[in-house]
């Protein structure tokens, strides 16, 4: 009988522990956060006079169109003023939806779409039918440059087409040579992506 009895308030220990500790299990949950999102180099980032499309798809529609401010930052029904300078649409999303759902709106679902790149620019001179600055959408190659100013006049060299790139960490222009003929001709390799503040210089042909 004694055996019983000590059997009995083992297994109640060890019943009253289990259940303690399932009623912990919460605490330690909620403690979790949900990681922070971290760009990869090439997503885009939002600068200033970049139009977004924004719309919240539930629990109620609502679709607006912004333009990033010179302060970088744009204002969004409910919750106002929200900076969105130097990130990339998936982090805007993500800080629209948590503000949001911070006593505005139950369970909210945002997309963020960027519908016109107006912070990065580049600039074509030289022997082009179209030359001046042009806003630097996405992938933007030197052919499809050259092929949104309107292509060469009459006295311009497919051949002499030069990259003028801003140094990163100096005064000056880092000088590319890129021959478009040899794209045309097949090799896709000689073009290269465009960057922002670029200087695309088509020179005169050698006739």
């Amino acid at each position: 009988m004694k055996r019983f009895f000590v059997f009995i308030i083992s297994v109640c220990f060890i019943a009253g522990f289990s259940f303690a500790g399932a009623q912990e299990a919460p605490k330690e949950s909620a403690a979790i956060q949900e990681p922070k999102y971290i760009a990869t180099p090439n997503e885009y980032k939002v600068g200033i006079e970049d139009v977004l499309d924004i719309s919240v798809l539930q629990p109620e529609k609502l679709t607006t169109m912004v333009t990033v401010s010179p302060d970088g930052s744009i204002v969004f029904p409910y919750i106002g003023n929200v900076n969105v300078k130097g990130l990339v649409l998936v982090e805007i999303q993500n800080q629209i939806q948590a503000r949001l759902a911070d006593g505005y709106m139950k369970y909210p679902v945002v997309s963020v779409s960027l519908k016109e790149s107006r912070s990065k620019k580049f600039f074509v001179y030289g022997e082009v039918m179209k030359p001046g600055t042009y806003y630097l959408e996405d992938k933007t190659t030197v052919l499809k440059a050259i092929s949104m100013v309107g292509g060469f006049t009459k006295y311009g060299s497919s051949s002499r087409v030069k990259v003028l790139r801003p140094k990163k960490d100096d005064a000056g222009y880092e000088s590319i040579k890129v021959n478009i003929k040899a794209v045309m001709d097949g090799a896709t390799d000689a073009d290269i992506l465009l960057m922002p503040e670029d200087m695309v210089v088509v020179s005169e042909g050698v006739f």
